[in-house]
């Protein structure tokens, strides 16, 4: 349960990109949670679950659109499968992306993690940051650029370095 609480916003993005209305994603979703329900004594905890529960997503979406057939909103088929694909890919890689960005902050100075995550909290202001931490909103502006590069990369090379390691999960 923890785990697709953990990953439902991101399933229901990839159920959205198959289908043509959020009531049908509302609708497919509620399939996808009794099926993942039904069939988690199958899931492999060693895998990767947002891939498994993408794949349990995409043949309920399949099965839904087999009952809308009727709809002129409709894909065809081999699209489905084409879209749930790419995004079962993108799903994956951004679940491995967020990740790596928590091991690299976690990497940073304290001070400077501190810094990353004032700044993209919601509801501040750069200014107001910029004047408590006695800088202009310039050269802080300036410092988040520095630290979001630093970041990118180690974010990347700890994908590479995933990757290379065949731990694709």
């Amino acid at each position: 349960m923890r785990l697709f609480t953990k990953h439902e916003g991101g399933l229901r993005c990839f159920v959205r990109t198959l289908l043509p209305s959020w009531d049908d994603v509302d609708e497919v979703m509620q399939d996808v949670s009794v099926a993942a329900w039904t069939k988690f004594d199958r899931f492999d905890p060693d895998t990767d679950f947002i891939r498994w529960a993408a794949t349990i997503a995409r043949f309920e979406v399949l099965n839904y659109r087999r009952t809308k057939a009727r709809d002129r909103l409709v894909f065809d088929e081999d699209i489905i499968q084409l879209l749930a694909q790419e995004c079962q890919d993108d799903l994956s890689r951004s679940d491995q992306e967020r990740r790596a960005l928590d091991d690299c902050l976690t990497k940073l100075p304290k001070h400077k993690q501190q810094l990353v995550l004032r700044v993209y909290a919601p509801d501040q202001k750069i200014k107001l940051i910029a004047e408590e931490i006695g800088v202009t909103p310039n050269a802080l502006y300036k410092t988040l650029g520095r630290l979001r590069l630093i970041l990118f990369r180690c974010i990347e090379e700890t994908i590479s370095s995933i990757h290379s390691k065949g731990e694709l999960t």
